[in-house]
Protein backbone atom coordinates (compact mmCIF):
# COMPACT_ATOMS: atom_id res chain seq x y z
CA UNK A 1 0.00 0.00 0.00
CA UNK A 2 1.35 3.44 -0.93
CA UNK A 3 2.27 5.91 1.80
CA UNK A 4 0.31 9.16 1.85
CA UNK A 5 3.10 11.05 0.08
CA UNK A 6 3.15 8.46 -2.69
CA UNK A 7 -0.57 8.96 -3.23
CA UNK A 8 -0.10 12.75 -3.29
CA UNK A 9 2.74 12.52 -5.84
CA UNK A 10 0.72 10.15 -8.02
CA UNK A 11 -2.27 12.51 -7.91
CA UNK A 12 -0.07 15.49 -8.77
CA UNK A 13 1.38 13.66 -11.78
CA UNK A 14 -2.00 12.40 -12.96
CA UNK A 15 -3.52 15.84 -12.52
CA UNK A 16 -0.73 17.43 -14.57
CA UNK A 17 -1.25 15.05 -17.51
CA UNK A 18 -5.03 15.40 -17.35
CA UNK A 19 -4.72 19.20 -17.15
CA UNK A 20 -2.57 19.16 -20.29
CA UNK A 21 -5.19 17.09 -22.12
CA UNK A 22 -7.90 19.44 -20.91
CA UNK A 23 -5.98 22.45 -22.19
CA UNK A 24 -5.61 20.90 -25.64
CA UNK A 25 -9.18 19.66 -25.93
CA UNK A 26 -11.01 22.34 -23.95
CA UNK A 27 -12.69 19.85 -21.61
CA UNK A 28 -10.93 20.66 -18.35
CA UNK A 29 -9.64 17.09 -18.15
CA UNK A 30 -12.66 15.87 -16.20
CA UNK A 31 -13.85 13.40 -18.81
CA UNK A 32 -10.51 11.61 -18.56
CA UNK A 33 -10.23 11.87 -14.77
CA UNK A 34 -13.59 10.20 -14.08
CA UNK A 35 -12.88 6.79 -15.68
CA UNK A 36 -9.34 6.78 -14.25
CA UNK A 37 -10.68 7.36 -10.73
CA UNK A 38 -13.14 4.53 -11.20
CA UNK A 39 -10.61 2.18 -12.77
CA UNK A 40 -7.59 2.80 -10.53
CA UNK A 41 -9.18 3.78 -7.20
CA UNK A 42 -12.36 1.70 -7.63
CA UNK A 43 -14.66 4.67 -6.99
CA UNK A 44 -18.36 4.52 -7.73
CA UNK A 45 -19.39 6.65 -10.70
CA UNK A 46 -20.92 9.41 -8.54
CA UNK A 47 -17.84 9.60 -6.28
CA UNK A 48 -15.55 9.70 -9.33
CA UNK A 49 -17.60 12.51 -10.85
CA UNK A 50 -17.61 14.53 -7.64
CA UNK A 51 -13.87 14.06 -7.08
CA UNK A 52 -13.13 14.99 -10.69
CA UNK A 53 -15.03 18.25 -10.19
CA UNK A 54 -12.52 19.27 -7.50
CA UNK A 55 -9.73 18.89 -10.05
CA UNK A 56 -11.71 20.37 -12.93
CA UNK A 57 -12.64 23.69 -11.36
CA UNK A 58 -9.17 25.34 -11.14
CA UNK A 59 -8.15 23.71 -14.44
CA UNK A 60 -11.18 25.18 -16.20
CA UNK A 61 -10.48 28.62 -14.73
CA UNK A 62 -6.86 28.45 -15.88
CA UNK A 63 -7.85 27.16 -19.34
CA UNK A 64 -10.39 29.95 -19.86
CA UNK A 65 -7.81 32.53 -18.81
CA UNK A 66 -5.33 31.20 -21.37
CA UNK A 67 -7.94 30.98 -24.13
CA UNK A 68 -8.99 34.57 -23.39
CA UNK A 69 -5.39 35.71 -23.73
CA UNK A 70 -5.26 34.17 -27.20
CA UNK A 71 -8.64 35.60 -28.32
CA UNK A 72 -11.08 37.63 -26.25
CA UNK A 73 -14.15 35.68 -25.13
CA UNK A 74 -17.55 37.35 -25.53
CA UNK A 75 -18.52 37.61 -21.87
CA UNK A 76 -22.12 38.65 -22.57
CA UNK A 77 -22.76 35.46 -24.54
CA UNK A 78 -20.94 33.42 -21.89
CA UNK A 79 -23.00 35.05 -19.11
CA UNK A 80 -26.26 34.23 -20.91
CA UNK A 81 -25.22 30.58 -21.12
CA UNK A 82 -23.93 30.53 -17.55
CA UNK A 83 -27.17 31.91 -16.10
CA UNK A 84 -29.26 29.06 -17.47
CA UNK A 85 -26.60 26.43 -16.82
CA UNK A 86 -26.64 27.09 -13.06
CA UNK A 87 -30.26 25.99 -12.62
CA UNK A 88 -30.05 22.98 -14.92
CA UNK A 89 -26.72 21.82 -13.51
CA UNK A 90 -28.39 21.54 -10.11
CA UNK A 91 -31.31 19.60 -11.61
CA UNK A 92 -28.94 17.29 -13.47
CA UNK A 93 -26.86 16.65 -10.34
CA UNK A 94 -29.97 15.64 -8.37
CA UNK A 95 -30.87 13.19 -11.15
CA UNK A 96 -27.37 11.69 -11.17
CA UNK A 97 -27.22 11.28 -7.40
CA UNK A 98 -30.38 9.16 -7.51
CA UNK A 99 -29.26 6.80 -10.30
CA UNK A 100 -27.65 3.38 -9.84
CA UNK A 101 -23.84 3.93 -10.21
CA UNK A 102 -23.42 1.22 -12.84
CA UNK A 103 -26.31 2.52 -14.89
CA UNK A 104 -24.87 6.02 -14.69
CA UNK A 105 -21.47 4.76 -15.83
CA UNK A 106 -22.96 2.98 -18.86
CA UNK A 107 -25.05 6.02 -19.75
CA UNK A 108 -21.93 8.17 -19.48
CA UNK A 109 -20.05 5.78 -21.81
CA UNK A 110 -22.85 6.06 -24.37
CA UNK A 111 -22.75 9.85 -24.12
CA UNK A 112 -19.00 9.90 -24.69
CA UNK A 113 -19.28 7.48 -27.63
CA UNK A 114 -21.88 9.67 -29.37
CA UNK A 115 -19.67 12.76 -29.07
CA UNK A 116 -16.61 10.80 -30.29
CA UNK A 117 -18.43 9.55 -33.40
CA UNK A 118 -19.52 13.10 -34.18
CA UNK A 119 -15.95 14.39 -34.00
CA UNK A 120 -14.56 11.52 -36.06
CA UNK A 121 -17.10 12.44 -38.75
CA UNK A 122 -16.20 16.12 -38.48
CA UNK A 123 -12.45 15.52 -38.70
CA UNK A 124 -12.86 13.23 -41.73
CA UNK A 125 -15.15 15.70 -43.46
CA UNK A 126 -12.80 18.63 -42.77
CA UNK A 127 -9.85 16.76 -44.21
CA UNK A 128 -11.57 15.86 -47.48
CA UNK A 129 -11.49 17.94 -50.62
CA UNK A 130 -14.94 19.18 -51.47
CA UNK A 131 -17.05 22.27 -51.97
CA UNK A 132 -15.88 25.29 -49.97
CA UNK A 133 -17.19 25.37 -46.43
CA UNK A 134 -19.44 28.13 -45.20
CA UNK A 135 -17.51 31.05 -43.69
CA UNK A 136 -16.99 31.14 -39.95
CA UNK A 137 -19.23 33.44 -37.95
CA UNK A 138 -18.72 35.52 -34.81
CA UNK A 139 -20.59 35.33 -31.51
CA UNK A 140 -21.82 38.90 -31.93
CA UNK A 141 -24.05 37.87 -34.84
CA UNK A 142 -26.38 35.84 -32.60
CA UNK A 143 -29.00 36.80 -30.04
CA UNK A 144 -27.91 36.02 -26.48
CA UNK A 145 -31.02 33.86 -26.00
CA UNK A 146 -29.43 31.18 -28.18
CA UNK A 147 -26.50 30.94 -25.77
CA UNK A 148 -28.91 30.67 -22.84
CA UNK A 149 -30.42 27.63 -24.59
CA UNK A 150 -26.97 26.10 -25.05
CA UNK A 151 -26.27 26.77 -21.37
CA UNK A 152 -29.42 24.85 -20.47
CA UNK A 153 -28.28 21.81 -22.45
CA UNK A 154 -24.70 22.03 -21.18
CA UNK A 155 -25.84 22.52 -17.58
CA UNK A 156 -28.10 19.48 -17.62
CA UNK A 157 -25.34 17.30 -19.09
CA UNK A 158 -22.76 18.71 -16.68
CA UNK A 159 -24.98 18.04 -13.70
CA UNK A 160 -25.78 14.46 -14.68
CA UNK A 161 -22.24 13.52 -15.67
CA UNK A 162 -20.31 15.80 -13.30
CA UNK A 163 -18.44 17.22 -16.28
CA UNK A 164 -19.12 17.15 -20.00
CA UNK A 165 -21.35 20.18 -20.45
CA UNK A 166 -18.71 21.94 -22.52
CA UNK A 167 -18.14 18.80 -24.60
CA UNK A 168 -21.80 18.85 -25.59
CA UNK A 169 -21.84 22.61 -26.20
CA UNK A 170 -18.74 22.69 -28.44
CA UNK A 171 -20.18 20.68 -31.38
CA UNK A 172 -23.31 22.85 -31.33
CA UNK A 173 -21.19 26.00 -31.43
CA UNK A 174 -18.99 24.72 -34.26
CA UNK A 175 -21.72 23.31 -36.50
CA UNK A 176 -24.85 25.41 -35.90
CA UNK A 177 -23.14 28.67 -34.98
CA UNK A 178 -20.09 28.13 -37.23
CA UNK A 179 -17.54 29.16 -34.60
CA UNK A 180 -13.94 27.96 -34.81
CA UNK A 181 -13.02 24.92 -32.72
CA UNK A 182 -10.85 26.90 -30.29
CA UNK A 183 -13.40 29.72 -30.12
CA UNK A 184 -16.17 27.25 -29.33
CA UNK A 185 -14.07 25.52 -26.66
CA UNK A 186 -13.28 28.84 -24.99
CA UNK A 187 -16.90 30.03 -24.96
CA UNK A 188 -18.30 26.68 -23.81
CA UNK A 189 -15.87 26.41 -20.91
CA UNK A 190 -16.65 29.97 -19.81
CA UNK A 191 -20.37 29.15 -19.83
CA UNK A 192 -20.00 26.16 -17.53
CA UNK A 193 -17.81 27.76 -14.83
CA UNK A 194 -20.72 28.74 -12.50
CA UNK A 195 -22.42 25.41 -13.11
CA UNK A 196 -19.21 23.60 -12.14
CA UNK A 197 -19.33 25.30 -8.74
CA UNK A 198 -22.98 24.24 -8.38
CA UNK A 199 -22.25 20.64 -9.37
CA UNK A 200 -19.31 20.41 -6.96
CA UNK A 201 -21.46 21.72 -4.11
CA UNK A 202 -24.23 19.22 -4.89
CA UNK A 203 -21.90 16.21 -5.09
CA UNK A 204 -19.90 17.25 -2.01
CA UNK A 205 -23.09 17.81 0.02
CA UNK A 206 -23.97 14.16 -0.63
CA UNK A 207 -20.50 12.93 0.36
CA UNK A 208 -19.58 12.12 -3.24
CA UNK A 209 -16.27 14.03 -3.45
CA UNK A 210 -12.87 12.87 -2.12
CA UNK A 211 -10.97 16.07 -1.31
CA UNK A 212 -7.75 14.23 -0.36
CA UNK A 213 -7.54 12.93 -3.93
CA UNK A 214 -9.10 15.86 -5.77
CA UNK A 215 -7.00 18.69 -4.31
CA UNK A 216 -3.54 17.33 -5.30
CA UNK A 217 -4.93 16.45 -8.73
CA UNK A 218 -6.16 20.04 -9.03
CA UNK A 219 -2.75 21.38 -8.04
CA UNK A 220 -1.05 19.21 -10.63
CA UNK A 221 -3.49 20.10 -13.39
CA UNK A 222 -2.83 23.84 -13.37
CA UNK A 223 0.87 23.42 -14.19
CA UNK A 224 0.41 21.97 -17.69
CA UNK A 225 -2.84 23.64 -18.77
CA UNK A 226 -1.03 26.60 -20.43
CA UNK A 227 1.03 24.23 -22.57
CA UNK A 228 -2.09 22.34 -23.61
CA UNK A 229 -3.81 25.56 -24.70
CA UNK A 230 -0.71 26.60 -26.64
CA UNK A 231 -0.73 23.27 -28.49
CA UNK A 232 -4.46 23.62 -29.24
CA UNK A 233 -3.85 26.89 -31.10
CA UNK A 234 -0.93 25.41 -33.06
CA UNK A 235 -2.83 22.35 -34.37
CA UNK A 236 -4.87 22.45 -37.61
CA UNK A 237 -8.58 22.27 -36.81
CA UNK A 238 -9.20 18.83 -38.44
CA UNK A 239 -6.34 17.37 -36.43
CA UNK A 240 -7.64 18.95 -33.24
CA UNK A 241 -11.07 17.40 -33.84
CA UNK A 242 -9.49 14.01 -34.57
CA UNK A 243 -7.42 14.27 -31.37
CA UNK A 244 -10.58 15.13 -29.47
CA UNK A 245 -12.44 12.13 -30.92
CA UNK A 246 -9.61 9.68 -30.21
CA UNK A 247 -9.35 10.88 -26.62
CA UNK A 248 -13.09 10.39 -26.16
CA UNK A 249 -12.86 6.84 -27.53
CA UNK A 250 -10.10 6.06 -25.02
CA UNK A 251 -12.31 7.46 -22.26
CA UNK A 252 -15.23 5.29 -23.38
CA UNK A 253 -13.10 2.14 -23.30
CA UNK A 254 -11.88 3.00 -19.79
CA UNK A 255 -15.47 3.46 -18.66
CA UNK A 256 -16.62 0.15 -20.14
CA UNK A 257 -13.76 -1.72 -18.44
CA UNK A 258 -15.40 -0.89 -15.12
CA UNK A 259 -18.96 -1.37 -16.41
Amino acid sequence: MLEWYGVVLACLAAGALIGFAGGVLGIGGGLLAIPLLGLILDMDQQAAQGTALIMVLPAVLMTVRKYNQKAKINLQAAAAGAASSIVFTWIGAQIALGIDPMMLRRTYAGFVLAIAIFYLYQSRRSGQQGPPQKPRRSVEEFHKGWFALIGTIAGLAGGIFGVGGSVLAVPILTTVFRLTQTGAQALALTMVIPGTFVALFAYAAHGQADWAIGIPMAMGSIFLVPYGVRLAYSLPEPRLKLTFACMLLVIMVLLLIKA
